[in-house]
């Protein structure tokens, strides 16, 4: 229940933000927000990261809702086991939620965090999610999956002797 609240609150967090930059900048148009880091930049952005595919918007929104479908099935199903698992999928959860909510009221994400100390992409929360995310559900991946199962084999049959007393 906590990841959910969780994935849920980081959604809510995502779309205020959002609002707030649409209500209050300019397309294009840029606040200071932390000085010498980031400034806050209004961006609609139809692609993914960097643009990418932005002539492909529906492919995006197509993507997006089978990775929030995909991960609501994992998490319905028990795929996740611990902590680990949990708190990635509700990342990478909210982080798709966040855009496709976009995607489909908007037909374009808004971006906002600009680095003002380097040139990078224009990014919002729901990426911040993703980003840290989807590293962890592969961290989670590469740890423990297909390892709880024979964990729980090797300690239901340690010390017991084969049926024929062998």
């Amino acid at each position: 229940m906590f990841y959910a609240i969780l994935a849920a609150a980081l959604v809510v967090l995502d779309q205020v933000v959002k609002y707030l930059v649409r209500a209050n900048i300019p397309l294009g148009g840029n606040a200071p927000f932390i000085p010498f880091i980031l400034d806050l930049t209004y961006v609609q952005n139809t692609g993914a990261a960097f643009s990418l595919l932005r002539q492909h918007t529906w492919v995006l929104t197509l993507t997006s809702a089978v990775v929030v479908l995909v991960m609501c099935w994992l998490v319905v199903k028990g795929f996740f086991k611990n902590r680990l698992g949990l708190f990635s999928a509700a990342l990478v959860l909210a982080g798709g939620m966040g855009n496709l909510i976009d995607r489909v009221l908007f037909g374009f994400v808004t971006d906002m965090f600009q680095t003002v100390f380097m040139d990078f992409a224009v990014f919002n929360v729901a990426d911040c999610c993703i980003t840290i995310g989807v590293p962890l559900l592969f961290l989670y991946v590469w740890l423990y999956v297909g390892r709880d199962g024979k964990k729980e084999d090797e300690a239901d049959g340690a010390g017991e002797l084969p049926p024929d007393g062998n």
